[in-house]
């Protein structure tokens, strides 16, 4: 990770990956594939493909929240068993992550940030992405502000 990160370039990037039909957690790990030459985007994105809509629309962890903790453990993640070391650095980023957006957002939960019910399951067929359905969410912001704490984080790490 060489590059010199662009926060407002990322943020925009994420935003228009959601625009074009990604879900929300699809749409911030797509905004630093590029970041992670070694893993194929493909798989990537299908891997983030499941937590979309709070988790399988759940409501439960904004998916904007676990793409930020997708690329968190891309960076810092190990696959060594074991590995103490790793996973405390990895959980410490994630928190800080997590800390960072609920600070901004008031909450890290699907639900609370569209404002729905807590706790209604949905039926699993994602809504239909209509002019109505991207004016009436705060969901491609909620990505650009994933994408801004991550691009931040980065930025941070390179001075």
């Amino acid at each position: 990770m060489e590059q010199t990160i662009d926060i407002e370039a990322r943020a925009n990037a994420g935003e228009q990956y959601f625009m074009q039909g990604y879900n929300c957690a699809q749409s911030v790990v797509a905004a630093f594939a590029d970041l992670f030459p070694e893993v194929d985007t493909d798989q990537l994105l299908k891997v983030a493909a499941s937590f979309g809509g709070g988790m399988g629309r759940l409501r439960m962890t904004c998916g904007a929240v676990t793409g930020m903790f997708m690329l968190a453990g891309l960076e810092n993640g190990s696959s060594t068993p074991g590995n103490q070391e790793a996973r405390a650095k990895n959980y410490a980023l994630v928190q800080e992550l997590a800390a960072e957006f609920k600070q901004e957002n008031d909450s890290l939960i699907c639900a609370q940030l569209l404002g729905l019910r807590s706790g209604q399951i949905e039926p699993p067929r994602p809504s239909e992405r209509t002019t109505e359905y991207y004016r009436s969410r705060p969901c491609p912001k909620l990505v650009a502000c994933a994408c801004r704490i991550f691009a931040r984080h980065l930025a941070h790490k390179q001075q």
